[in-house]
């Protein structure tokens, strides 16, 4: 019998896998980071909610103080006015088809050529037709929400 053979080998034991709990400290930054990002949003988002209400409730308020739609579209008008002055400084002054161009979506006519020419002259008349006043109402609530919030409501 040789050396080689007499002596008692064992097979090759590997070491034991290593258990994923508890994580590593790298893991444990990489879920704080993604638990930080999701709190961010969620707060950011719940902003964004409460600044929309905010700013539709002021809508709605200003408009539900109007007794006649005369004054509804007088109203409106000052509304767009104060939130265009928001948007940016100078857009409150401009008069006529200007300022129906300057409250036109891009890609929309609906103030220069549709329903929201009546805010030229809307708080002017005598008396208007409540149907009018009704199809401006969302179209004017739409833009304001888009000029105080800066995106589209």
């Amino acid at each position: 019998m040789s050396a080689a053979t007499s002596l008692p080998l064992r097979d090759v034991h590997l070491p034991a896998v290593p258990s994923w709990w508890p994580l590593p400290l790298g893991w444990w930054a990489v879920l704080g980071v993604v638990v930080l990002c999701a709190a961010i949003g969620w707060a950011w988002h719940a902003h964004r909610r409460r600044q929309y209400r905010r700013w539709s409730g002021i809508f709605d308020t200003a408009l539900a103080a109007a007794a006649t739609p005369v004054e509804e579209v007088a109203a409106i008008a000052e509304l767009l006015r104060r939130a265009a002055r928001q948007r940016q400084p100078g857009a409150e002054l401009l008069q006529g088809q200007a300022w129906l161009e300057f409250l036109d979506a891009p890609g929309s006519r609906a103030f220069s050529d549709g329903e929201g020419r009546l805010l030229l002259d809307g708080g002017y008349r005598r008396a208007l037709d409540a149907e009018s006043v009704q199809r401006l109402r969302p179209l004017a609530r739409e833009r304001f929400l888009h000029l105080t919030l800066g995106r589209a409501a």
